[in-house]
């Protein structure tokens, strides 16, 4: 169903399709997995008990010594939160599939189909696509493919359009965000290639958790180094890449919950040095869990949990302020466990909320 969102980045999430299997470091601490979990225990029980709304999370995750993970299984929703977008008239600007990844190897691509026949039927929103599967996304979204254009007019007509096919919107569709999920420079390399090679409005890319540093001038670009990925220079690019293609828009976020890993300070200020030289929207979401000491209200207390970066690894202990000091370095500084509310999402004394321009939907700020 589309819930009212308290990602900062957003104002609802749409869940058509809901599963998914840990593929990367950035999956370990999944917030989707722990509450996909919740919503399974609220389902329907034999004893005609729960929410029927609810049936598709059964058999999304199991338990596990560290905490509910992912099966692998997906699942489709039931058709009233399937079409629940097209019920709501006010522009909204929903995050799709929070609860999953809409481009997973198990989700049939007549799924994938009613999805976007969805969005292009409620063309007064603006939906953003995030996934972990950039390859899938690649070839699905793939210009000038004749089974994409007979699959979605097929999903369209079952969602009762009786209009012209040539009525609906271009492709790619003009209120549809893509993004993929790049925590790390691995993941960066990995992903954001393909991204640039699909069809998409806005091209978006989440680093959250960043779990290391990500230089986006050094991406790999079809055998040469990506200047293009943040920059309108693209032309000049391999024939798979977009035509201009760059990216819209970098989202960046530390690690919050149980076990949540910090995000050093020079990892994220690098990225907006990088999105402020380009012209490109930066959004820094959270600190998380930790935040530089510059964050904190105070001087750490003695039981402030701290973290020093040694090399390239952190280390963890309880700290009293004075062994803060004497173990500080000015290029390493230390950060502390203050918690997701207090850490807040301060860089350098400012919030940083940038959004790109080009929406169809109001409800957040740029």
């Amino acid at each position: 169903m589309a819930e009212h969102s308290t990602i900062e980045w957003t104002d609802a999430t749409w869940n058509p399709v809901t599963g998914c299997s840990v593929v990367s470091p950035g999956c370990t601490n999944c917030y989707a997995m722990r509450m996909a979990a919740r919503l399974e225990a609220m389902a329907p029980r034999p004893d005609g008990t729960g929410d029927p709304h609810l049936l598709h999370y059964a058999g999304t995750t199991q338990d596990s010594r560290a905490g509910p993970v992912w099966t692998g299984k997906v699942a489709l929703a039931p058709e009233a939160v399937l079409a629940k977008p097209l019920r709501r008239r006010k522009p909204t600007m929903y995050f799709v599939n929070s609860m999953g990844d809409l481009f997973h190897e198990a989700v049939p691509d007549d799924w994938i189909d009613r999805v976007f026949a969805v969005m292009a039927l409620a063309p007064q929103h603006t939906f953003q696509v995030l996934t972990k599967r950039s390859a899938r996304m690649r070839d699905y979204m793939a210009p000038h493919c004749l089974r994409r254009a007979d699959g979605l007019g097929k999903a369209v007509i079952k969602l009762g359009y009786d209009g012209p096919l040539e009525c609906l919107p271009s492709w790619p569709l003009p209120n549809v965000w893509l993004g993929v999920s790049a925590e790390d420079q691995t993941r960066a390399d990995e992903r954001i290639p393909d991204l640039l090679a699909t069809p998409a409005a806005v091209r978006f890319v989440s680093a959250e958790p960043l779990l290391g540093p990500v230089d986006l001038t050094m991406i790999p670009t079809g055998g040469r180094i990506g200047d293009a990925v943040l920059c309108d220079d693209a032309l000049s690019g391999p024939p798979d890449f977009q035509s201009g293609s760059r990216l819209d828009w970098v989202i960046v976020g530390g690690e919050s919950g149980r076990g949540a890993r910090p995000m050093h300070p020079a990892w994220a200020r690098s990225l907006r040095d990088q999105c402020q030289a380009a012209g490109v929207p930066f959004f820094l979401k959270q600190w998380g869990e930790w935040a530089p000491g510059e964050c904190a209200a105070g001087p750490p207390t003695r039981t402030e949990t701290g973290a020093w970066w040694f090399g390239n690894s952190w280390r963890f202990g309880r700290v009293t302020p004075r062994e803060s000091e004497e173990m500080h370095c000015d290029d390493a500084p230390d950060v502390y466990r203050l918690g997701k509310k207090a850490a807040g999402a301060l860089l350098d004394g400012r919030e940083w909320r940038e959004m790109p321009a080009a929406t169809t939907a109001g409800g957040v700020d740029g």
